[in-house]
Parts: C-alpha cells; structure tokens; sequence
C-alpha cells in the first residue's frame, strides 16, 4: 500500500525541498501552498503521485479542507512547514500582517498537528515534523518579537507532545525542526539578511529525514547554530535577549533598510 506525505507550504524554500525529497523516496504527495501555480510547475517535476490542495492557512477552514483532503489516505508523514516572519520595531508593525503570522505559525500548525496527530494514532503509524526555527529556542528575539514568539510556541508545543507520546510507548513520532538561516525566500519576506551564511534548504531537508528516522526530537541541521544554542543556554537571559536584539538590527541594516 502506497503511503502519502502531507507537506504545508510546499510551493518555495524548504517545503519544496521536503516534496522533492519525499518524491524520491516513493511516498504520494498532498501539497499545500496559496500559489497554486507554483505547486503545479513542481508537481511536473516530480516522479510520483502528487495531489494539490490550494489554501490559506490563514483561515481556519483551510486548514479543515486540508485535513479532509487526506482523512482516508495513509499518511506516514506530516510536515508542518508553512510559516513567515517579518522584522522591525514592534511598536511600527503591520497589526494584520502579524494576526495573519500568528494564524499561520501557530493556529494552523496547532490544528494540524492535533488532527494529524489523531490519524496517525487511529492507524497506529506516522511522523509529524513541525518546522519552528533556533528563534524557537531562544527567550525572545527583539525586532522579530512576534515571529520569535510564534516560533517558541511551535518548539514549546511539540517538545511538549513528544513527552506526552514517549510516556504512553506511542509509536506516533514529533519532532520540531529549528533551523538558522537557511537559502530560501523567507529572507525577503522578513526583509532581513542573516549574518550567518545561510545552509541550502536541500541540505537541511536531508538532515531533518535522517533525524526523524533517528526519532530526534528537536533537530538543529547547523554545526554554528547547535553551538549558539548550547552556548546561550550559559547566558544570563537578559543579556541573550540583548545579544540577539543587536543581531536584529544588523540583519536589518544589512538588508538596506537602515537603523531599526
């Protein structure tokens, strides 16, 4: 029987990478993005059964749609990537571009999780991997305080599941993907640039398989961001906040957008 894998915010960046990947590796594909157009050019080039869901994962009842879409396929793996961030003073942001954030990194990711979750635990099989980010690891991130924030829900919730699952020997598995910079379009969209060289979103796909197999639950593919974070874990929380608020500002003034 031909297993499917469900990947969110498949049309760019990492979650076309997931598809690719996954393609390779014989699963079916439901893939989901808003650019239905974009989904069909990469439905083209992959070598394996691959159905298109079109949605806003923004609206509640999308996400819904999404999940009836597969409601009766064995799904083996269930990618929550669809997310995006921006960067700037909180007091100056667009208040219905962060609600906008907050509905796609943290509403649709927690519905989906919990209705993925629910199916696999009635087939008995299944992985969930939610793309969060480092930024989900840290107290909090100045300048991208609501992204931050987003990102520390989706960590906070899967490690949270992941207990929860261990505890009851479930054979479901979640983990959290938390990557630093990586090649993608989200650079542009947050309108920052990282003063970290960016990993290529095919190399950290590659490493997030091989730690799902693995069972890891949190799952960080960059040697210099592992290292930041165990160093931080040393830090008085004040002055790690301080820190990454001066990495903000330099990520914005690189991007060409001035003093913050």
């Amino acid at each position: 029987m031909k297993k499917y894998a469900v990947v969110t915010g498949a049309s760019s960046g990492i979650g076309a990478e997931f598809a690719k990947r996954l393609a390779k590796e014989g699963y079916g594909l439901v893939l989901t993005a808003r650019r239905s157009g974009r989904l069909e050019k990469l439905k083209k080039k992959l070598k394996t059964e691959c159905e298109i869901v079109t949605a806003d994962l923004t609206k509640e009842i999308d996400c819904y749609k999404l999940y009836h879409a597969v409601e009766d396929k064995p799904v083996a793996i269930w990618i929550n990537n669809a997310g995006f961030g921006d960067c700037g003073k909180f007091r100056n942001g667009d208040l219905q571009k962060e609600m906008d954030m907050l509905s796609v990194n943290v509403k649709a990711l927690h519905i989906l999780t919990k209705l993925a979750l629910r199916k696999m635990e009635r087939q008995k099989y299944g992985s969930i991997l939610n793309v969060a980010s480092c930024a989900g690891l840290m107290p909090a991130g100045p300048y991208m305080a609501t992204y931050y924030a987003t990102k520390s829900y989706a960590a906070s919730l899967t490690r949270a599941v992941a207990e929860e699952l261990r505890s009851d020997k479930s054979p479901i598995y979640i983990g959290c993907l938390c990557p630093g910079p990586v090649d993608t379009e989200f650079n542009q969209v947050a309108e920052v640039e990282f003063a970290l060289k960016g990993i290529s979103a095919s190399y950290c796909v590659r490493y997030a398989l091989k730690k799902m197999k693995q069972k890891k639950t949190v799952i960080i593919p960059s040697l210099p961001v592992r290292l930041a974070m165990t160093f931080g874990r040393f830090l008085p929380e004040e002055l790690y906040i301080r820190i990454a608020a001066h990495q903000q500002r330099k990520k914005k003034a690189q991007h060409g957008k001035g003093k913050l």
